[in-house]
């Protein structure tokens, strides 16, 4: 398995699974040519983060992707976690993990020391992959607004 950063090249198979994790994980059907449009903006665009591939056999099999938040209280930033997915043949196979080592590895060499995620609260197999890892459970809860 190697990991290694997305390009562009990557861009339909990232689109793919993002849109095959948010229906799995709350069954939610994206447009497909938003995500795309969405993973193309963010591959362009650094300051917006980056998604890590992991791949086998010229196949991406699971992919994350980290963007940055500020944190005034820290006087640094802080790398969240997001659109985590593992093609299903490739589950529990620690694909994720190896991804997250890397995450940490690459975090450590930018300074960065907290890494957050979030997850949905009926993704029962995730919230366990991330406690086996050794991620804890916070006091936050998210609200949010939509702007039409």
């Amino acid at each position: 398995m190697n990991i290694r950063l997305a390009t562009q090249d990557d861009s339909e198979a990232i689109c793919e699974n993002n849109v095959q994790m948010a229906y799995e994980s709350e069954r939610i059907t994206l447009s497909k040519q938003t995500a795309l449009a969405a993973v193309q903006s963010l591959l362009n665009d650094r300051e917006k983060g980056f998604y890590l591939v992991a791949e086998q056999k010229n196949e991406i099999i699971g992919q994350l992707m980290i963007t940055f938040e500020w944190s005034d209280w820290r006087n640094s930033t802080i790398w969240w976690i997001q659109s985590v997915y593992v093609k299903p043949p490739h589950r529990k196979k620690g694909v994720f993990n190896t991804l997250y080592q890397e995450v940490k590895k690459r975090a450590k060499k930018n300074n960065i020391n907290v890494l957050r995620l979030y997850v949905h609260e009926d993704n029962t197999p995730a919230i366990n992959v991330y406690k086996t890892i050794g991620m804890k459970k916070k006091a936050y809860i998210i609200f949010e607004t939509t702007l039409d």
